[in-house]
């Protein structure tokens, strides 16, 4: 008999869904983290997009660890002296459900992981998963810790280990795994009044803001954001790794340098600097997905590379808590069946083929590559801005110039050919349309 009915590994939004889901079941579940507790490896302000919980746990807004309700989005771009920003705002997003809320990973992380010790599920912490076990027809059946006699056996095993999970890879699920498909996340805490944050950004309340940047970064292909908290805010960088490289450059300069901007300066003036870290983020999307299901063994959350970088959505904590639970849902089916071969977990699939984790990223596979690419990266923001100071600079005595003369003499000094203006446009409506 193995020791648990599942094994889920990685205490993060999609290990917790999953334990979850599994030990409402009545099923036995352990879930192993390698940190003190859950999200204590996580040094995350952003935002929650928390519609699965909605299935998970219903009118959760009244206890989960919120920073602020997020009522504003603005998108930016930026160039060295210019800026301009879709700003919007809605009151309903105030009040229940919610749309998305900022809140700190480390509560958050903590306060779902209990709710599955709760329902059931064995949390261990302060543990690392060293390896697979397998049995002899070579399904996984368990996992090696570093504990004295820690290993654990189970029907299935849940991979939630982070991105470039070492997991997938030691079962060879991993095709992809070079720098070219990830980008880094670095991120500042900057400590500000509540008082101040709410004049600054205009929110009142619990209201918040969720502000995505396009340039700002330096030269280096990649984005910003700014998240308020409700004594903080989050103002960070998202950094493609070739091109980081390439440039020699120093993530936290460039953030030194995203906060100089006249645009975002008087954002963060006078606040003091009370964290700083930085994480991998896996990019691509579907194209560097792995194989999600083996014998006796799913891939989950960032483990599977579920995180969507594409402009106008930066997400993948909801993609992270859908994927464990769809992943619970499989694995509980295939041991009532007695089946927990690939095949026999394959609902797994079906379930994200059939919700918008995988219709997302199918939907927007060609995404992550055009937002990352030199045009969009440098010279559609320096065209955008251009063109609408045009618009807005008045020359009398002379007449205005219209804005088909302007976007005309705009393309012609930035040099964009019209062949590949119209390329990213028909890409740009593939992927957003």
């Amino acid at each position: 008999m193995p020791d648990f009915d599942v094994i889920v590994v990685g205490a993060g939004p999609a290990g917790s869904c999953a334990a979850l889901t599994i030990a409402r079941t009545g099923k036995s579940v352990v879930l192993i983290e390698r940190g003190p507790f859950p999200g204590s490896k996580n040094m995350y302000g952003g935002v929650v997009y928390p519609r699965i919980l909605d299935a998970l746990i219903p009118e959760w807004w009244n206890e989960m660890p919120v920073q602020r309700w997020v009522t504003r989005r603005s998108t930016m771009l930026l160039t060295d002296t210019q800026s301009l920003s879709i700003d919007f705002r809605s009151d309903a997003w105030g009040d229940a459900p919610y749309n998305g809320a900022t809140a700190f990973r480390p509560d958050f992380d903590n306060w779902l992981a209990n709710k599955a010790v709760e329902a059931g599920a064995t949390l261990v912490c302060s543990t690392t998963v060293t390896g697979l076990i397998t049995g002899a027809n070579g399904q996984v059946i368990g996992v090696h810790t570093d504990r004295p006699d820690g290993d654990l056996t189970a029907s299935v095993v849940i991979a939630c280990d982070g991105v470039n999970s070492f997991l997938a890879k030691e079962r060879g699920m991993y095709p992809h795994t070079d720098a070219a498909y990830f980008t880094l996340g670095v991120k500042e805490t900057i400590t500000l009044s509540k008082d101040i944050i709410d004049e600054r950004f205009a929110v009142r309340g619990n209201q918040g803001v969720d502000i995505e940047i396009l340039g700002g970064t330096s030269g280096v292909n990649g984005g910003g954001f700014i998240y308020t908290n409700l004594n903080s805010i989050s103002v960070g960088v998202v950094l493609k790794l070739p091109k980081l490289a390439a440039q020699s450059k120093r993530p936290e300069e460039i953030i030194a340098g995203l906060k100089s901007h006249s645009a975002i300066a008087p954002l963060v003036e006078g606040g003091t600097v009370s964290e700083y870290s930085a994480h991998l983020i896996p990019e691509a999307g579907l194209k560097m997905m792995p194989t999600l299901l083996d014998d006796g063994l799913l891939v989950a959350g960032d483990a599977a590379a579920m995180c969507l970088a594409a402009g106008i959505w930066l997400e993948g904590v909801n993609f992270a808590m859908a994927s464990g639970m769809y992943a619970a849902q499989a694995a509980c089916e295939a041991i009532e069946k007695g089946n927990t071969s690939a095949k026999g977990l394959s609902l797994y699939k079906k379930l994200l083929e059939d919700t918008f984790v995988l219709r997302d990223h199918r939907k927007l596979r060609r995404a992550p590559q055009l937002v990352l690419s030199d045009r969009v990266q440098h010279m559609y923001p320096a065209l955008i801005t251009s063109i609408v100071q045009g618009m807005f600079q008045v020359n009398n005595p002379l007449p205005k110039p219209g804005l088909r003369k302007i976007l005309k003499d705009e393309r012609r000094r930035l040099g964009i050919r019209t062949i590949d203006l119209a390329k990213d446009a028909f890409t740009g409506f593939r992927s957003f349309g």
